[in-house]
């Protein structure tokens, strides 16, 4: 058998026997009682509560006449008791009458009807119902057929959990159904189906295997790894995701490399390893990463870690800011700035600082500012130094904002305007910006009460703008 071969088969939805389960003290009396085998009991219950509109009774009344539990089996009272459900919108009740209409239980076998069921709830989230709808659209069953919207309803069902709504995703993107051919995804979503104990396919997946490079192999188990950590399509496992991430990484995979550095730095899925998140960050950095070179170089100038040396922070810094890395231009502007690692030199942290700035970095854009303002490493213009110090502000960067208090106070660059500086100082000490208060108390001094409210109702009304 060969992949290109793989069809996609109907999967059937299961009736919710554990939907016998309800919040309301009846429903949850008589729930026991099915559990406990008493369904006289629960038949009781069930009924009364049915007969006075409770939808979820409705549903479980349902059940039981489907099963025949307690009662002989009937599938016409079953459908009767679920399209009373389903008419008040009960997601599982939607999704059992469309399964009885697709399989004609009860009814006349009619695909559209069962296809309008489903989708019902489909779209209030319920992930079976969401798979039913991909299958239906996937055969064309009730519908033309259309792979992009099965795709669109397996994705749906397929990242709540749903095993056989991987499978068949994987079985599509093997295929190139509906979506452009990619054996990296399709391993991913066959390896999840698998791990809920899907059957029939590992052998699926071993042999798309056969047709994969080892780096889209690596790929596909970053992925994993990536679908583990966030407990997307899975629940959240961060043991399981750093198994994934060592197989991607060791073979040189350098996502998983720089994620095997995260989970080591903060002890998600193992202890707690400096050294040898130090190790993953340094494999990824290598290899080019941005982002690994990027806390590297963070890691040796504080000295996090590995031994301070502000010279290969530097180093570190530089290869991710010339990838346009806006935070690592931004730490190399610093290190210019302060003369670490480097000789100090204004005008090459003015040139990484405006880089970082011009990319919407908030805090390059305070430190261009400053160097406006003092006229470090450029000409002072206080025109320029407010121009950049608003950027900055206007994101909610404190030290902007008291550095904007302080020109509007002086009129630096600017007519001078006491609410305008009270404002600013108010916002910079709601963040705890060292000495704004004191400076807006100051200001105060100044001011009319007039002045004063209108510039604290300025503050309140303030919002962040954007980069």
């Amino acid at each position: 058998m060969t992949i290109q071969k793989i069809a996609i088969g109907l999967v059937a939805v299961a009736l919710l026997v554990g939907g016998v389960a309800a919040h309301a003290a009846d429903i949850s009396v008589g729930s026991k009682a099915y559990q406990r085998g008493d369904y006289a009991t629960a038949l009781l219950i069930f009924r009364q509560l049915a007969d006075q509109g409770n939808a979820k009774a409705q549903f479980n009344l349902g059940i039981m006449y489907l099963f025949g539990t307690g009662v002989a089996q009937d599938y016409a009272e079953a459908m009767r008791w679920y399209r009373k459900a389903a008419e008040q919108g009960l997601a599982e009740a939607q999704s059992n009458l469309g399964k009885m209409y697709f399989n004609g239980d009860g009814v006349a076998q009619d695909y559209a009807e069962a296809m309008r069921w489903y989708r019902k709830a489909a779209e209030q989230g319920l992930a079976h119902a969401q798979d039913s709808l991909g299958t239906m659209y996937g055969n064309g069953f009730g519908a033309e057929q259309d792979y992009a919207e099965a795709m669109r309803w397996y994705r749906m069902a397929a990242e709540q959990g749903e095993a056989s709504a991987q499978n068949s995703l994987g079985i599509m993107y093997a295929n190139g159904l509906g979506v452009t051919q990619d054996n990296v995804q399709a391993y991913m979503w066959l390896n999840l189906a698998a791990a809920q104990g899907a059957k029939g396919i590992g052998e699926f997946r071993d042999l798309l295997a056969k047709q994969m490079t080892p780096a889209q192999i690596a790929a596909a188990q970053h992925n994993l790894g990536s679908m583990y950590t966030k407990g997307q399509g899975v629940t959240q496992d961060y043991k399981e995701a750093i198994k994934w991430y060592h197989k991607a990484a060791e073979q040189n995979n350098v996502k998983a490399q720089y994620r095997l550095g995260v989970m080591y730095t903060h002890g998600k899925g193992v202890t707690q390893n400096y050294k040898e998140a130090i190790k993953w960050y340094r494999k990824a950095a290598e290899q080019g990463l941005a982002e690994a070179q990027l806390i590297l170089g963070a890691r040796f100038g504080e000295g996090d870690g590995v031994p301070q040396d502000y010279a290969a922070a530097v180093m570190w810094y530089r290869k991710a800011a010339e990838q346009g890395n806006a935070v690592a231009q931004s730490s190399l502007g610093f290190m210019f700035d302060k003369g670490q690692g480097v000789p100090q030199d204004y005008a090459a942290a003015v040139r990484w600082y405006r880089k970082a700035a011009d990319q919407g970095w908030a805090n390059s854009q305070t430190n261009l500012g400053n160097m406006y303002q003092t006229g470090l490493g450029v000409t002072q213009n206080y025109a320029a130094a407010l121009r950049w110090g608003r950027k900055a502000a206007d994101q909610g960067e404190p030290n902007a904002q008291a550095n904007l208090g302080e020109m509007y106070e002086n009129g630096q660059g600017v007519t001078q305007n006491y609410v305008q500086a009270y404002m600013w100082y108010s916002l910079a000490a709601t963040t705890g910006q060292k000495d704004s208060e004191k400076f807006r108390d100051s200001l105060a001094e100044k001011m009319t009460p007039a002045q004063i409210a209108e510039a604290q109702r300025m503050a309140r009304e303030w919002k962040p703008k954007g980069k």
